[in-house]
């Protein structure tokens, strides 16, 4: 930390909460990484079994075994179509978890974010906030078992095949595949789980005696704090960053995407696909429709869930003027 003190004061805490927060996740992924690697290798024969019955989609970008490579995955938009945690937010209001305000309040910082293409510090505070007093004196075993349920009714049918391909060729050629994700880190860990991934990096929450406090271990993984989770990771697992392969949607994982020997530009949005352009580095986009490659929101399925969030925060937003 010797290293900050150039910094102001300001900008020394904030470095300070992303190593923090990259650190926290980091140790909290590698905790779940044995215990998905458990579940894995009783879930092979099954996956096989799958496997079997559709060809796989080709990957996109072919990769090579190499015990010291991994690849790093952002999740929202680039595995999956739309936000996990707006995902997330649909099946605890559905189970009475908060009130229809609230989930119009949530819903209108992520649609901003979804149609401005930039995150509002004031929006990405709020919809923090709300998150953590949603989930605050509630058991983690309870989310984590609610989770599951979600994941089967919202999430399931909005992975990407393209990206899962890609994903499954580095685990293919031995190597670990993590996500790295703002989500909860529990969210995170089901997701990867049941794709087959090694494990995940995501928003650590304090709990106490496995009860949710409402705070956060330093902040959000989101930006410079994931390529902090990817260097401590790497460090912990003997990992050379020059090797690993990293994969986004957004202008805002360049941190992550920059860490790496091999960045990959998935379903961009126009920064990242400007950035990667001037840097030569690989695109691909999934996404259908000329609106969606446009402005990076989810296609088809995905634009249900994003209409009515959309039509209940305007609708919120009219409200207060």
């Amino acid at each position: 930390m010797a290293a900050l003190g150039w910094l102001t004061p300001r900008r020394r805490s904030a470095t300070a909460r992303s190593v923090l927060a990259g650190e926290a996740a980091a140790e909290a992924a590698r905790k779940t990484s044995l215990q998905l690697e458990q579940e894995r290798e009783e879930a092979a024969a099954l996956e096989a079994a799958r496997a079997s019955e559709a060809e796989p989609e080709e990957p996109e970008f072919p990769v090579v075994g190499d015990v010291r490579a991994a690849a790093f995955f952002d999740l929202d938009n680039t595995v999956m179509q739309g936000a996990a945690i707006f995902h997330f937010g649909r099946g605890l209001y559905k189970r009475k978890f908060f009130q229809r305000r609230e989930l119009a309040r949530f819903a209108w910082a992520q649609i901003w974010f979804r149609l401005a293409g930039v995150e509002d510090p004031a929006h990405m505070q709020e919809a923090r906030d709300s998150a953590l007093s949603i989930v605050k004196g509630h058991r983690v075993s309870e989310l984590m078992s609610i989770g599951e349920e979600i994941y089967d009714e919202y999430m399931a049918d909005r992975i990407w095949p393209g990206t899962r391909a890609l994903a499954q060729a580095h685990l293919d050629a031995g190597q670990k595949v993590w996500l790295v994700t703002a989500a909860p880190v529990e969210t995170a860990t089901i997701i990867a789980r049941r794709l087959g991934l090694t494990g995940a990096l995501g928003t650590v929450a304090e709990s106490v005696d496995g009860v949710y406090t409402g705070r956060l271990v330093g902040e959000l993984l989101h930006g410079p704090a994931k390529a902090e989770a990817v260097r401590a990771l790497a460090a912990a697992e003997g990992l050379d960053l020059a090797r690993c392969a990293a994969y986004s949607d957004s202008h805002n994982d360049i941190p992550m995407l920059s860490l790496v020997g091999h960045p990959y530009a998935i379903n961009p949005d126009t920064k990242l696909r400007r950035h990667a352009r001037d840097r030569d580095w690989r695109l691909r986009d999934y996404r259908t429709g000329r609106k969606a490659a446009k402005i990076g929101i989810p296609a088809a399925a995905g634009l249900g869930a994003v209409a009515g969030g959309t039509a209940a925060a305007v609708a919120l937003h009219r409200r207060r003027r």
